[in-house]
């Protein structure tokens, strides 16, 4: 997905995202599975865990689709060296490649997919290909950890919408809607934002908005996302026949089993030696 202006703002309306969280279940797998040198970052968006992975001395390869998003990760990383440089080895190759079709120059120690990223895929097939490509890109003894949204999850959000955000410098109303027999939902979001923060939200890249809101000064954007669901059987279904034969499954950043009302399923998957 190609994200444009969206990608300037993106951090701004993820802001509150559990991060840390990530990193830290992330770190816990590799403690138990192997701690890797070279990492890959699939759907990196804007670098926010890429850039302290990094930072933390590994090397990290920043992948996703949107040059947008990169063109933002890569502005941040930049500035975030120049205050907090990588520690020794660490560094960042950013990449625009499609996951369904991507591919390393070197296999990699240890691919991550965090933030949902997956459910963008919505067909099996396209899983399929994603799951395939990262299984070709790692190394013997590597592994895959990655998080998807349940089908719980998705219903969750259809009962819940719409949803507002009011704050001073940018507001959203977001709906969704549900196709239940797909498990498959659309998320329409208007979004203003205060002509001042966009200003310094920038980029010498980034392109003027077209519309702006008059009086009250607001740039409004609009973002259509789609995202599917998949039973979680069927999913390690698709990572076993892409060639992983150790795959566990956890629920929402703990080493617990899913449950039917598990909101983010993580997966942990190793190719064998």
């Amino acid at each position: 997905m190609a994200y444009g202006q969206f990608a300037y703002i993106y951090d701004r309306l993820m802001e509150d995202m559990p991060y840390a969280q990530w990193l830290r279940f992330i770190r816990q797998c590799w403690e138990a599975y192997g701690k890797p040198e070279t990492v890959a970052d699939l759907g990196c968006g804007t670098g926010n865990l890429a850039i302290p992975l990094a930072q933390s001395g590994l090397r990290v390869i920043g992948i996703d689709l949107s040059e947008h998003m990169l063109a933002v990760a890569r502005d941040k990383a930049e500035r975030k060296q120049s205050t907090f440089p990588f520690a020794r080895g660490g560094e960042i190759v950013w990449a625009q490649m499609d996951m369904r079709e991507w591919e390393p120059a070197e296999p990699v120690d240890s691919v991550i997919s965090c933030c949902d990223c997956l459910n963008y895929l919505r067909e099996a097939e396209e899983l399929a290909d994603a799951f395939r490509c990262t299984y070709a890109a790692l190394r013997p003894g590597g592994t895959f950890i990655f998080d998807m949204h349940t089908q719980h999850q998705l219903k969750t959000y259809a009962d819940m919408q719409p949803f507002v955000l009011n704050d001073d410098e940018i507001a959203y109303i977001w709906t969704s809607e549900l196709d239940e027999e797909r498990c498959e939902i659309e998320h329409e979001l208007s979004i203003f934002v205060k002509e001042s923060m966009w200003e310094s939200a920038g980029s010498e890249r980034r392109s003027k908005p077209k519309a702006g809101i008059a009086g009250e000064r607001y740039i409004r954007i609009d973002e259509t996302h789609v995202q599917r669901a998949y039973p979680l059987d069927q999913l390690e279904a698709l990572l076993k026949e892409a060639g992983f034969r150790f795959v566990r499954q956890y629920a929402d950043f703990t080493r617990r089993e899913p449950t039917e009302r598990t909101e983010r399923a993580f997966f942990v998957c190793r190719k064998e030696d």
